[in-house]
């Protein structure tokens, strides 16, 4: 199994703020000297994690006090040339906001070129209160995403003269990047799913899926693709075709362990905290998966227990770990969870671990990201014997 560090690298100063955390909160309540020292902590940790033997995954958010990093691939950009050995992952960036994709491919060659190849990338459709700081309609949405996808796709992959694109939403007389990628055809591509629909999609693609505390759902998502991956390609998707997003806090005893995650359980409380006219603006959602929401009722997007019972809406650290959206306590502990979980949901070779996430600390995070990698990760390899190589498969 890969395991991957992440953070969404929050201002977390501002969680006393009340009121939403997300396009209304003023920019006053940010501190631009603070927001930098905390932006080089992470990225700090980010290194260590290098050192560690960690992968790393970014990703980006806009107008929010709960992620500061507003480019995947400015962060990356860093982390290529400080990190050595590291695999980079950008999950995602949410390309039909973008009023330039071929900017997006250039970025995404640059990153590459700098890492000498290490460069994964996530072309993700993003939260749905972001098209209001984006300035992009809505409707169509997914109309004007597939259209970039294409064009960055042929702009990375294009190794001939350079071409031109008219398109419906994009028109570019000429296309071509200076650098290239490393990668040939281009980078390993992820997309994240939270459905068997979308799992099944991104398996007839080839592409690497992943899974944010989704829980329980998490079985059905892997299901189905490896299900649409045996129908399309013609042989067993392998593990590494799939990931699993949960929060980690492992300590040397439990008492400290579960302290740590209460400062990690800000990530799900200030998630929340988002005025109602910016979570499903017309026309961002298909209709069939609005219809399939109503009939389904308030808890339908909820994780769920173990006993099938929606998770309560202020969770205790247990039911966040029944619920499996968090793996805390000992290593052996955390160990035993994720294996539990790793079987309950049909297996997965990534791991995107968010080892700091909320309020915890820069020492706490060092600690925990230490600990993991020397007692937990090591025992990991027993979860996962099916490990090829990813990056040419999807495109083969």
């Amino acid at each position: 199994m890969k395991v991957w560090q992440f953070s969404e690298q929050a201002y977390h100063p501002a969680f006393e703020v009340p009121g939403p955390m997300r396009i209304t909160l003023p920019q006053h309540h940010c501190d631009p000297v603070e927001a930098g020292r905390l932006i080089n902590r992470y990225l700090d940790e980010y290194v260590l994690a290098d050192e560690l033997g960690y992968n790393i995954m970014i990703n980006e958010h806009h107008a929010a006090a709960t992620c500061m990093s507003t480019s995947c691939m400015t962060t990356l950009a860093i982390l290529a040339r400080q990190t050595k050995r590291a695999r980079l992952l950008a999950l995602g960036i949410p390309i039909g906001n973008r009023a330039n994709p071929v900017r997006v491919a250039e970025e995404i060659a640059m990153a590459d070129v700098i890492s000498n190849g290490r460069l994964e990338v996530g072309l993700v459709k993003g939260a749905a209160y972001e098209v209001f700081m984006s300035n992009r309609q809505p409707v169509r949405f997914m109309d004007r995403y597939w259209e970039a996808h294409d064009l960055i796709l042929e702009a990375l992959s294009n190794t001939g003269d350079n071409f031109s694109w008219d398109g419906e939403f994009f028109n570019y007389r000429a296309v071509g990047l200076w650098p290239r990628p490393i990668q040939q055809p281009m980078p390993p591509i992820w997309m994240t799913a939270s459905s068997a629909g979308s799992a099944a999609q991104q398996a007839k693609l080839g592409y690497v899926c992943a899974t944010f505390l989704s829980g329980a759902v998490a079985r059905s998502v892997f299901a189905s693709y490896r299900k649409t991956y045996q129908e399309t390609h013609g042989r067993p998707a392998s593990d590494d075709r799939l990931g699993y997003l949960g929060l980690v806090s492992v300590a040397n005893d439990r008492e400290t362990a579960f302290q740590r995650a209460e400062q990690m359980k800000a990530y799900f409380t200030t998630a929340a905290r988002l005025d109602p006219q910016f979570r499903n603006p017309a026309g961002f959602a298909s209709v069939k998966d609005n219809v399939r929401i109503l009939k389904a009722g308030p808890n339908a997007v909820r994780p769920r227990l173990r006993d099938g019972s929606p998770l309560p809406s202020n969770p205790t650290i247990d039911q966040y770990i029944d619920a499996g959206l968090m793996f805390v306590g000992t290593p052996d502990e955390v160990f035993e969870q994720i294996s539990r979980f790793h079987a309950e949901v049909g297996g997965f070779g990534n791991l995107l671990m968010m080892g700091q996430a909320g309020t915890l600390g820069h020492a706490e995070t060092v600690e925990n990201l230490t600990l993991f990698s020397r007692e937990v990760m090591p025992r990991l390899a027993e979860l996962s014997v099916d490990t090829p190589d990813i990056r040419y498969e999807a495109f083969a």
